[in-house]
């Protein structure tokens, strides 16, 4: 314990540490704010004029507008949505929104658009996965609207996996255990949880440079030469300087996520985090959960990556003689999921970035984006869901990277 205290506040004290740390816990406030300046909506006044509004005021202006779409998705409201939009339409004589007189999207469309989201999609023709227009749906057939929603899970995935019966059993199962009807409150999009996944890449970055000379430093400075000789130099110094580097990373990312999630919720409005994810993403999404949820899952996900790459880290700095090397293989290794994303094909890309320790908060390939997609590993007749495979293969590399860092420190021989 003692060693691991001396470590730890050696950690602490150093320089790039303390610039790491507090450049990320500014960037997960900036990055916590930055959505809202996409937020923009306009619209005419009693007496004729144009208004703007950005940001916060927008982000109120349409909370206000579409307050009375708030609540239950049940089928009943989705059909009420579907025939006031219809009869808009029928009214002015056009077929989509665009083409409305000005104001008139704003006042008879826009306080019933979240109840909009994904009827098109929900009745997308099952063989070609075309949507509808909106103009083209029975509100009849809305009665139905969630077995609809479950039919389309089915055509989704027997056009996305045709040679795998297990990934689509598994995929409607997951869909029907989902809690229905869906819940919306308006004035959050999906930018927030981009952002969070932003913030938790620069904090792994920053987390893997402030690892990388954790060994590599004392094996160019010569300092191994001297502390190999002592009682605790070995086993006990490798396990010490670990164990303080995955605690100070563990403590840097919670800080920075808790910071994020509390800074983008208040400014959004806490309401908002008990939206359905299928009302922000695809009506179709896996995941039984709501914004909330999915910023504390995507969290607790994000850490786990965290500390599997500053295991591997610690592995490649038990190996590499000097700190460039150190620092340039962890790197690669951080943006090699990026790459891959978009270089591989198919289920080999699928493969690699689900097992890369860096994936859990890529920017392609992270584990917020397999959550909301419906991609699975498959082998044989096993249908795993990525996410579960990427939080499963962190949590095996975890102690399996430690482990070999102490090995390969206390093999390591002196020139």
């Amino acid at each position: 314990m003692r060693i691991f205290q001396l470590e730890l506040k050696r950690v602490l004290k150093a320089r790039i540490t303390q610039i790491l740390m507090v450049f990320a816990l500014i960037l997960s406030v900036i990055l916590a704010w930055l959505p809202t300046t996409y937020c923009y909506s306009n619209y005419t006044d009693e007496d004729g004029n144009e208004i703007n509004l950005t940001g916060l005021a927008s982000i109120a202006h349409e909370k206000e507008q579409q307050a009375d779409a708030s609540g239950l998705v049940t089928p009943e409201r989705v059909r009420e949505a579907v025939e006031t939009y219809q009869a808009c339409l029928k009214s002015y004589g056009v077929t989509e929104s665009y083409d409305l007189p000005d104001g008139v999207y704003q006042r008879e469309i826009l306080p019933i658009s979240p109840l909009l989201h994904g009827v098109k999609e929900a009745f997308a023709d099952p063989k070609t996965g075309m949507a509808p227009s909106i103009m083209e749906i029975d509100p009849e057939q809305i009665d139905n609207y969630y077995s609809v929603c479950e039919s389309r899970i089915a055509a989704l995935m027997a056009l996305e996996q045709p040679d795998s019966t297990a990934a689509q059993r598994s995929t409607v199962k997951m869909y029907q255990n989902v809690e229905k009807p869906f819940t919306v409150y308006p004035g959050m999009s999906s930018t927030v949880l981009d952002y969070q996944n932003i913030m938790g890449f620069l904090v792994l970055l920053f987390c893997v440079v402030m690892a990388a000379p954790a060994f590599s430093a004392d094996y160019q400075s010569g300092a191994d030469d001297i502390l190999r000789c002592t009682r605790y130099g070995r086993a006990r110094l490798g396990a010490a300087k670990i164990l303080s580097a995955l605690f100070v990373s563990g403590a840097a990312f919670i800080i920075c996520a808790a910071v994020h999630i509390l800074t983008a919720n208040s400014l959004f409005g806490w309401e908002c985090t008990k939206t359905s994810v299928q009302m922000l993403y695809s009506i179709v999404t896996l995941a039984d959960l709501n914004i909330g949820e999915l910023q504390l899952l995507f969290a607790a996900a994000g850490l786990l990556s965290v500390l599997a790459s500053v295991s591997f880290t610690l592995f490649l700095s038990s190996r590499c003689k000097n700190t460039v090397a150190s620092l340039a293989s962890a790197l690669v290794f951080c943006i090699a999921p990026v790459v891959l994303s978009m270089a591989v094909p198919g289920a080999l890309s699928t493969w690699l970035c689900s097992i890369l320790p860096a994936s859990g908060t890529s920017i392609q390939a992270s584990i917020l984006y397999a959550i909301t997609d419906f991609r699975f590993l498959t082998l044989g007749g096993l249908a795993v869901w990525t996410p579960h495979a990427m939080a499963g293969a962190c949590v095996i590399e975890i102690p399996l990277f430690a482990f070999l860092a102490v090995r390969s420190y206390c093999r390591h021989r002196v020139n």
